[in-house]
């Protein structure tokens, strides 16, 4: 598996790169910002992209997902239940200082069930509400690799005080959901540095049973 991860934007939100080494085919993962480079990153691997992933509607995640399906043919995928958050771009622009994308056209909903895929590379959709309303995780069993978005960070979880988030609800999609996978999983969260399942489960304080 080609793993690139790719910082971009203002708030440094981690954009994955996910290639299969063999036929090519790949996707991209919350490609927010600095399509340039991560267009440049598709190229130094040759590579095909085949979808574009975006773990929830928040700017910093989805901001430069049009301009890359310009640039790649790649449809768009989110969970439907982010697609009001969508219609507040201009919104979270103002409140992050960045211009709006303007319209962002999603061409297909993904929920916990369904599969994304890149070649022979298998990402199971689990739907973690709580950040956001459509808020997803992609998880990569073969490889032991999570994407988590902004459910899960190190030693953190997302804020819950923006429209759609609620703390009940990315509790129990963590306890129930993330937290079922297994202690060696690596976990790519939305901003700052990878973790495991593990490490997560023994340290995290949100996670901690007391």
């Amino acid at each position: 598996m080609i793993h690139e991860i790719l910082p971009v934007g203002p708030l440094q939100c981690n954009c994955s790169v996910i290639g299969d080494e063999t036929t090519r085919e790949a996707m991209v993962i919350d490609p927010g910002d600095n399509i340039q480079e991560i267009l440049a990153l598709i190229r130094k691997h040759n590579l095909q992209v085949k979808q574009i992933v975006v773990t929830h509607a928040h700017i910093d995640h989805v901001g430069g997902a049009m301009k890359l399906r310009a640039a790649t043919g790649a449809p768009i995928l989110l969970n439907q239940n982010d697609y009001a958050l969508l219609k507040m771009l201009d919104a979270q622009a103002a409140w992050v200082g960045m211009p709006s994308p303007g319209k962002v056209e999603i061409d297909r909903s993904v929920s916990t069930g369904e599969t994304v895929t890149a070649g022979s590379i298998t990402a199971s959709i689990l739907h973690t509400p709580g950040h956001t309303e459509g808020s997803i995780c992609l998880y990569f069993a073969v490889d032991k690799k999570l994407i988590a978005g902004d459910t899960l960070f190190a030693g953190s979880i997302g804020r819950t005080d923006l429209p759609g988030g609620s703390m009940q609800k990315i509790l129990r999609s963590l306890h129930e959901t993330v937290l079922a996978l297994p202690d060696e999983t690596v976990v790519v969260p939305g901003h700052g540095p990878l973790t495991t399942i593990g490490e997560e489960r023994e340290n995290n304080p949100f996670l901690v049973k007391t």
